[in-house]
């Protein structure tokens, strides 16, 4: 059974920032289940018996190569998508994560083509189609 597909999934999604109005997005591989090409702000799933912030901690440090300095909670979101002509549904428990912009690196490039800091007001594109949901809902928390 595949989480999202078979059953709602669990995801912990973050916005990391450094702190000065940027933040940082990945441009995702051909090697990632879906979106190739696409800018996303980070996540990765929930595993049977992690606590929320340990995976927080765990998949920032796995992509990036960086500790955690503060995190904030900013609210959950229901992501319903389409992957392959499957539907798929995932709870969203989000996060906005200060990192050091100066120790960031790419820890997974088999998944990730580049990263890049962006201001919210100068995104690169296109952007992953779950991210426009993402300002929608948080914009006057980032």
């Amino acid at each position: 059974m595949n989480k999202g597909e078979d059953f709602t999934g669990v995801t912990v999604s973050y916005l990391c920032h450094d702190g000065k109005g940027h933040y940082l997005f990945n441009k995702r591989s051909v090697n990632c289940r879906d979106e190739h090409g696409r800018w996303d702000n980070g996540g990765g799933g929930l595993e049977f018996g992690d606590g929320v912030i340990q995976t927080l901690k765990k998949e920032i440090a796995e992509e990036y190569c960086v500790d955690v300095l503060e995190y904030e909670f900013l609210g959950y979101r229901e992501a319903h998508r389409e992957n392959k002509g499957k539907k798929t549904h995932w709870i969203s428990l989000d996060f906005r994560v200060l990192v050091d912009r100066e120790k960031v690196r790419n820890g997974e490039p088999h998944k990730f083509d580049e990263l890049g800091w962006f201001s919210l007001d100068k995104l690169p594109s296109p952007m992953h189609s779950m991210f426009q949901a993402i300002l929608d809902q948080y914009r006057d928390k980032l």
